[in-house]
């Protein structure tokens, strides 16, 4: 039996299968990326719900694991060498895991090189600016008269949808005929700007029917569709 207790997180929410991943999240854009993930990889985790209602993200036990106070996070019990690994960052997660499964990252150099120019792409841009875009269209910030701000950020959306759209002319996914991470970072966030945000008409995503085709394409994934539902 795998013992986890040194790690105070377990403390909080305890480990029923330690044997496996353990996955401390939020069905958002950023959680479902690991969500899906693991799904795609078929990796055996163990699921926990971080609830930012009861600030469970600020708590001594999951600040232990995440010192930013973010999701997701995960603690593999199988990490390198045979050792726990605790580890925070949305990017370095999908990274780590795509290398642990073997799974959803070229392994030659070209390939692998171009998947993450395209991650950190997304975690540069389009994860910062579509959520600017959500906090002015749906919450606190819409109630700024002044909408110079908005404007700013759908502007700065466009342009990323246009990148986006413009990669997708001719290929399927980001890196061409190949699934990956890449596709696994972006989309959802795609996915929550014309849905949860509300923001589809603001950035006239009618315009980019290249990105439109691959998140439906993406959104049919029996992965992704488990994966944005979890945790529950």
């Amino acid at each position: 039996m795998i013992d986890l207790s040194a790690f105070p997180v377990t403390r909080k929410w305890p480990a029923r299968y330690p044997e496996r991943l353990q996955l401390y999240s939020l069905p958002t854009p950023n959680g479902v990326k690991v969500s899906i993930m693991l799904e795609e990889t078929g990796l055996p985790y163990e699921a926990h719900r971080v609830s930012f209602d009861s600030h469970d993200q600020l708590s001594p036990e999951f600040l232990s694991l995440n010192p930013n106070n973010k999701i997701p996070a995960i603690l593999d019990p199988n990490g390198p060498e045979g050792k726990p690994l605790p580890l925070f960052e949305s990017g370095a997660i999908l990274i780590y895991l795509a290398d642990k499964s073997g799974q959803l990252l070229p392994d030659e150099p070209h390939g692998r090189y171009q998947a993450l120019q395209w991650l950190m792409w997304q975690m540069g841009g389009i994860g910062p600016m579509f959520g600017q875009v959500g906090f002015f269209n749906k919450f606190a910030g819409k109630e700024f008269a002044d909408k110079r701000p908005r404007d700013r950020y759908v502007a700065e959306s466009r342009r990323l949808l246009a990148v986006l759209n413009q990669r997708l002319t001719d290929h399927p996914w980001l890196l061409g005929d190949v699934y990956s991470i890449a596709d696994i970072a972006t989309f959802p966030w795609v996915r929550n700007l014309i849905g949860f945000y509300e923001a589809g008409d603001l950035v006239g995503i009618s315009d980019f029917p290249h990105v439109t085709r691959a998140l439906t394409a993406f959104l049919k994934r029996p992965a992704v569709q488990r994966g944005l539902t979890i945790p529950e």
